[in-house]
Parts: structure tokens; sequence; C-alpha cells
């Protein structure tokens, strides 16, 4: 998941080690975390969390959960990519 969200464009400075999420920079794609979270939602039917949530350092940043299974992250990640294509 790691790498593929990095080929989309996402930084991620800091690599999970004992959580069920990545937190990434989206700042290549949009100034407003919790806008772009439901443009994702919206455009590739997978929930995101905005960075925003976190408080004001998060904004621009996007909350990846991957506690799901690996055929589901896939797909989600397929359906990430594609709406990101489209729009960049």
């Amino acid at each position: 998941m790691i790498k593929r969200l990095r080929n989309m464009g996402f930084k991620i400075a800091v690599e999970p080690t004992g959580a069920f999420y990545i937190l990434a920079n989206a700042k290549k794609f949009t100034k407003n975390s919790y806008e772009f979270a439901f443009e994702v939602l919206k455009n590739s039917h997978v929930g995101v969390t905005p960075g925003i949530d976190f408080g004001e350092n998060g904004e621009g940043f996007i909350r990846f959960s991957y506690a799901n299974s690996i055929d589901n992250i896939k797909k989600g990640m397929d359906r990430i990519e594609g709406y990101l294509k489209s729009r960049y």
C-alpha cells in the first residue's frame, strides 16, 4: 500500500510500524483535506480520513487504513489511482 500511494504522488515520511493506518501528505492534490476526502469518496467509493480531523497540523494529509483484506485494499488503491489519473 505504501508503494502504491507513493507511486500515485502521496508523500509518506513515516512508515507505520505498529498501526493499521498510513498518514500521507496529499498537498500535491489539495490544500483542503476535508474536501479532498469527500471527493475521493464520491469519485472512487473509497473512504479516507482527512488530516484536519487530527488538528491544524494535519491539514494537507490524508489517513488511509489498511484494516481490511488484501483484495479490498488492492481494489481501493485501483479506484483511488483511477480517480487521481482522471483528475490530474
